[in-house]
């Protein structure tokens, strides 16, 4: 292979391709043709600090076009439901917000331009790398608003009741007017991704971490604050479950309606009602039949159905919305 040369691109799906190797014949999934900037032997050589564009697609099988740096300081591309989810917050003027698994900052810096910059937004993510990428989408947005700090979100609730004047991490009980809690999670809902090497143990691990964090989120709720909760992930250990576990845990809090709703309701399994259920958005793109559906059809469609097909192809997520009844 010489730079120019034409290219099919394939992924590797289970892992199984050795470097150098001249035929494969594993699981492989065909991506498209491209042509290369590189020769063989420069990709090689360069490996493992090479980084950049080595293939420059011609022919790509998806055809969405890339809008990698279009407008940097105007436009922060997010996925459909990381969207919504802010506008279900939905954050106001002079508020003070909490987003407290924040990184790498899409849902803080919608949040402060919901709120057009007025009032302020506490982000909190315990990877120093991951807070500097926040502080840095905020200073290419000209958001002044937010403030960043590099702090574990369970140790976030300050147990003492001296204030702490310079508005630091962690915090007094009942301070913030909203609080978004985007938690981590299995991210089995994340597209595109071919293949997926979890173990059950690694899967079934997020459920007590996400508890930890809603707990403290919830004890630093004011009263009639709200709290959303989001994943994206699928599992209902994850999602519904835990929303019955946090109305069992927590009286104060109520489930609320959602605006806008464009996701499904939640999913049976978890001992919600179904006027609970479908308090819940569940973004879900195994509902969408996009394999039997001819594309050139599409031309034909009613708007209604191309729109309802567009925010259903999306990642897999969720989104619950509480709001906190009486103090803690």
């Amino acid at each position: 292979m010489k730079a120019g040369d034409v290219i099919s691109v394939y992924s590797d799906i289970k892992g199984k391709c050795k470097k150098g190797a001249k035929e494969f014949d594993g699981t492989k999934v065909f991506l498209g043709n491209g042509i290369s900037e590189l020769s063989r032997k420069e990709i090689f050589n360069g490996l493992p600090e090479l980084k950049g564009i080595g293939i420059r697609m011609t022919e790509p099988i998806y055809l969405s076009p890339s809008f990698d740096n279009v407008l940097p300081n105007y436009l922060f591309l997010q996925n459909l439901p990381s969207a919504v989810v802010t506008h279900v917050l939905d954050p106001q003027p002079g508020e003070k917000i909490l987003d407290l698994c924040a990184a790498p900052g899409g849902k803080t810096t919608h949040i402060a331009a919901l709120m057009h910059d007025q009032g302020e937004v506490i982000a909190l993510d315990k990877i120093s790398n991951k807070v500097e990428k926040i502080k840095q989408n905020a200073l290419l947005l000209g958001l002044n608003s937010i403030k960043a700090f590099c702090f574990d979100g369970t140790k976030a609730l300050k147990l003492d009741m001296v204030k702490d004047a310079e508005g630091k991490p962690p915090f007094l009980r009942e301070s913030f007017d909203r609080i978004l809690l985007d938690a981590p999670c299995s991210g089995m809902g994340q597209r595109p991704n071919m293949a997926c090497s979890w173990t059950l143990k690694e899967v079934t691990s997020y459920q007590p971490l996400q508890r930890k964090l809603f707990t403290v989120a919830v004890e630093l709720l004011k009263p009639g604050g709200v709290l959303v909760y989001s994943t994206c992930t699928i599992t209902l250990a994850e999602n519904e479950e835990q929303v019955a576990w946090a109305l069992a845990t927590f009286p104060c809090l109520q489930l609320q309606p959602q605006e806008p709703q464009i996701g499904g309701e939640g999913m049976m399994g978890a001992g919600l009602s179904f006027e609970q259920l479908k308090q819940l958005q569940r973004f879900d793109p195994s509902v969408v039949p996009v394999r039997d559906t001819d594309i050139a059809s599409l031309g034909d469609a009613r708007i209604e159905d191309t729109i309802w097909l567009a925010n259903k192809d999306c990642i897999g997520f969720f989104i619950a919305k509480f709001i906190k009844c009486k103090s803690t």
